[in-house]
């Protein structure tokens, strides 16, 4: 697991906000996580009953091992990410699709090792981690890598909205 704590770096674009503000002050805290021995069934369940994308993967002491996503889920049926629209026509009407995750487990299936943020970052470095790593989302994690939070890019665009108005 990649963890940042709080520091914001130089070198890289600023958004004009007024005053710094941090992981902490826009992450969702009630977040729906999955344990890592459930069945995939049951990530299945809750991404679509709640109608996400993604969700942070803990283990018994509630500490992030991992994520899974949408993405995860279609590569157990061969559809990984980068196929075409036109791969999973062929798929449909039968074709194999190459690089099938196996597994009844989530963390068979999980994207690990995952990267995660602490609580007291700014959203400026957040979204510069979501930017390099390709994710939607990031873990907000205490001292102990235990899950507190959740950071996606909607929430950083839903503070960067309010900022300008």
């Amino acid at each position: 697991m990649i963890t940042v704590q709080g520091q914001a770096h130089a070198g890289h674009r600023e958004i004009e906000t007024g005053h710094e503000l941090l992981v902490q002050d826009i992450m969702t805290t009630k977040v729906i996580s999955v344990h890592k021995y459930e069945n995939v069934d049951q990530a299945v369940k809750v991404l679509s009953d709640n109608n996400i994308s993604g969700l942070p993967v803990v283990d018994k002491k509630n500490q992030v091992v991992g994520m899974i996503s949408e993405a995860d889920i279609l590569s157990m049926i061969g559809m990984r990410r980068g196929h075409t629209l036109r791969d999973i026509l062929r798929h449909i009407f039968g074709e194999p699709l190459p690089e099938r995750r196996m597994g009844d487990v989530i963390g068979d299936v999980m994207t690990s090792p995952v990267v995660t943020v602490g609580p007291d970052v700014d959203i400026r470095e957040a979204a510069k981690i979501m930017d390099e790593k390709k994710v939607r989302r990031l873990p907000v994690v205490d001292d102990g890598k235990k899950l507190i939070g959740l950071i996606s890019r909607a929430d950083i665009v839903r503070a960067m909205s309010k900022k300008m108005k």
